[in-house]
């Protein structure tokens, strides 16, 4: 098979598997837990790096191969995005970032209007943004032209583990939006994230899910295995489907 690999920005990626940063327990984990995973780009939220500590930060424990995309977790409004943006590229985190506006306490849902502002001011500033968003087509294309350089959708509320529960609503960005489309937030099981890549999502951004389980090394494995197993088989074409069963093999002439 010719090898497939996933664009956004200027950068060329092999995996379509990203990863978070958040929520473990323990952070000496996160080197083993990148490798297995296959990550290429991390997120991290710009208010849990102090460069000033002494102790360990975050940071240190990315491989400096990867992409660090910094969040704008914690952002109001587009003006508080764009500010922690520009504090993360200040700060030496490079030009990717995943824009995140959520005014909204109790569900964590993001607020697009403001995000397509954030979106249309960093990125003529030379950002290469990846906005958060609550799936929707219309908000998806005003971002699309605003210049986003792919989309990221909910699965479900964000940190649930709740799975895929927006995939309707995917499949039409997905087939609408000329963008990678990349699942985010609620992915609970790497089932669910293989059923995102067959449905032609081009990756699924996985953290509370690998970080709040048992053995985080290991499931940021088998969210790899699902993610190339979900790819391979979108890439393959899937059998049609039929209301009537169909023998694998002829049923007549066995037994005379």
């Amino acid at each position: 098979m010719q090898e497939d690999y996933l664009k956004i920005g200027d950068k060329i990626l092999t995996s379509r598997l990203f990863v978070g940063t958040g929520k473990f327990g323990d952070e000496s984990v996160i080197p083993k837990m990148i490798e297995l995973s296959g990550a290429q780009i991390i997120t991290v939220a710009m208010r849990r790096i102090d460069f000033s500590s002494q102790e360990k930060n975050v940071v240190s424990y990315i491989p400096k191969s990867c992409i660090l995309m910094p969040n704008t977790s914690g952002a109001r409004n587009a003006q508080e995005a764009v500010r922690i943006a520009r504090l993360a590229k200040a700060a030496g985190c490079g030009n990717f970032v995943k824009i995140e506006v959520i005014a909204d306490n109790k569900y964590l849902l993001p607020d697009n209007e403001q995000t397509i502002k954030a979106i249309d001011i960093l990125v003529k500033e030379g950002f290469t943004v990846l906005p958060y968003m609550s799936p929707d087509l219309m908000s998806a294309r005003r971002m699309r032209d605003a210049g986003a350089a792919a989309i990221m959708p909910l699965g479900a509320p964000i940190g649930t583990n709740k799975g895929f529960k927006t995939r309707e609503l995917v499949k039409i960005m997905i087939d609408e939006i000329d963008l990678p489309i990349v699942v985010d937030a609620g992915i609970g099981k790497p089932s669910e994230a293989a059923e995102a890549m067959e449905m032609g999502a081009a990756a699924v951004l996985v953290n509370t899910a690998i970080a709040t389980a048992g053995n985080s090394v290991l499931m940021a494995e088998a969210f790899a295995d699902a993610v190339k197993a979900g790819r391979k088989a979108y890439l393959s074409g899937f059998g049609a489907v039929s209301d009537l069963a169909n023998a694998s093999s002829p049923l007549t002439g066995f037994l005379r």
